[in-house]
């Protein structure tokens, strides 16, 4: 099989992990595939938050030095490995950024195989894979967009559509504008829920209008934003919480009685007094950790915004010579929703 070995295969390592500027360009050699693996020409990878905390060294135990950093990517198939059925040279595929969860209840054992953390990710001309965890994309479905609705739009289906069980003229409260909340609020307005989404930019609310959100909220003009979903509404059914700990009690506030509460991030770091939770028992709120999500999951969104039209909002694309820059966009905060690296 020496043809589907690929000699001279650019990809980024992630270096000493002191920065974004500890990223490297290197040359790789890629053997032939395994059994149940192939290999995927890349034709775009997405970027997560996670992705800087990775380069900086905050997220778990740093990693070996070459390790390719994104969890999040779609390519065409190139090679196929023996014992592998289902998939073929020539194939559209992406795949969840966890491998080894393909269905089923979240375990903390599908960490063993982290796309981009504990496994080599998508920054690289061609990747190696599991059979079993890619994906077929949708005709009509674009790598770019495939590759944007990876981790971002694994989590926000989870919430609102498997914890959340969203339905026609439920309230969806999300905040701020990152990829997890513009998606969260694409899935809802899909389903022809009401969305609430919050932001300290006036110009990141209106483009969130723009795509649909029916009330936003500047929270730098409303620090009591919690009572102006409340005002506006009558209560959140269904809460991203993306922020984390120093909100959560503001979000219980926001909510209606018997309303489930997502919560999955720190972005706002520790505050100096954790929450006191009242909301949560007064309301009878279900909050529930979320971590990403299944090869499951992950089918069942692409089938659903193949199936309603829906294209996950991109922020802007950066050419994969100018990964780099991707990656330093994404820790200014600028972007709202998803940024991607393109290998054309």
């Amino acid at each position: 099989m020496a043809d589907s070995v690929f000699k001279d295969v650019s990809a980024y390592e992630v270096g000493e992990q002191a920065g974004v500027d500890s990223l490297r360009r290197v040359k790789r050699e890629i053997g032939e595939p395994g059994p149940g693996e192939v290999l995927i020409k890349t034709r775009a990878a997405s970027l997560n938050y996670r992705d800087i905390m990775v380069l900086e060294g905050r997220y778990g135990a740093k990693k070996p030095d070459s390790r390719v950093p994104l969890g999040d990517g779609a390519g065409e198939v190139v090679a196929v490995g023996a014992k592998v059925s289902g998939i073929s040279v020539g194939d559209r595929v992406s795949a969840p950024h966890f491998n080894l969860w393909l269905d089923g209840a979240y375990d903390p054992s599908i960490f063993a195989a982290d796309l981009g953390n504990t496994a080599d990710g998508w920054l690289s001309e061609v990747v190696r894979l599991p059979a079993s965890a890619c994906v077929k994309l949708p005709e009509n479905l674009s790598f770019e967009s495939a590759a944007a609705l990876g981790a971002a739009g694994i989590t926000a289906w989870r919430v609102v559509e498997v914890l959340g069980k969203v339905k026609a003229g439920d309230v969806v409260l999300t905040l701020g504008t990152g990829g997890v909340s513009i998606m969260a609020l694409q899935i809802a307005k899909m389903n022809g829920a009401r969305v609430v989404i919050t932001s300290s930019s006036d110009e990141k609310l209106e483009l969130a209008r723009s795509l649909g959100a029916d009330s936003t909220i500047n929270y730098r003009e409303r620090p009591d934003w919690e009572n102006a979903v409340v005002e506006q509404t009558g209560g959140a059914d269904i809460v991203v919480e993306t922020v984390g700990l120093s909100t959560l009690d503001q979000s219980l506030a926001a909510c209606a009685p018997n309303a489930r509460l997502g919560f999955l991030g720190a972005l706002g770091g520790v505050p100096a007094q954790g929450p006191t939770l009242t909301a949560m028992l007064i309301k009878n709120v279900v909050v529930q950790g979320i971590t990403a999500g299944s090869r499951r999951n992950f089918a069942d969104l692409l089938r659903a915004c193949s199936q309603n039209g829906v294209s996950p909002h991109i922020d802007r694309r950066f050419p994969f010579d100018e990964a780099p820059a991707a990656l330093q966009y994404l820790a200014s905060a600028q972007h709202v929703g998803k940024v991607v690296v393109t290998f054309d």
